[in-house]
């Protein structure tokens, strides 16, 4: 049985914070305000994964209202969910996401992300596609006030 999930995160960015995609740090001058580290592409795939296994969502399972959670390190949070997915015999068959930042340009970090992301969840970084792109100037990130992430999953059930 296959089962497809849909994640989105945002987050505002804010001049001195480290900014985290994909489990890795980008320099740039601004990062994500956020309770965790404020990984915008790691939260969008949590909640794919975590819906797609009919699993609530991020903010169920890792609460910003937990001094637990207080800039953690999301790719733990991203580790926690495959191993529930694990426990319900769920493996992730693909993940496709985009990333919406004015700036910085990401197209020479998406490698190193995709590598992250995969050894993160243990499967192969073919498995993992990551875009980037602008919003042309429009909306708030446009203006560079903030950061959204998307993504779609393809879990599989594993029934023996």
């Amino acid at each position: 049985m296959y089962r497809i999930g849909f994640g989105y995160d945002v987050h505002q960015l804010s001049a001195g914070r480290p900014l985290w995609l994909g489990g890795i740090e980008i320099p740039f001058i601004k990062g994500a305000l956020g309770h965790s580290d404020g990984d915008t592409l790691i939260h969008a795939i949590c909640d794919a994964l975590l819906g797609a296994a009919n699993l609530r969502d991020i903010g169920y399972h890792f609460p910003d209202t937990s001094s637990e959670f207080k800039n953690i390190d999301s790719k733990l949070l991203l580790k926690k969910v495959i191993s529930l997915l694990a426990e319900k015999h769920y493996t992730i068959a693909n993940i496709d996401s985009t990333i919406c930042l004015e700036k910085p340009k990401l197209k020479d970090f998406i490698p190193k992300m995709q590598q992250v992301l995969a050894d993160t969840m243990s499967v192969s970084a073919e498995m993992v596609s990551i875009k980037a792109t602008t919003n042309e100037k429009l909306g708030f990130v446009g203006r560079e006030e903030g950061i959204a992430a998307y993504a779609v999953v393809l879990i599989q059930k594993n029934e023996d």
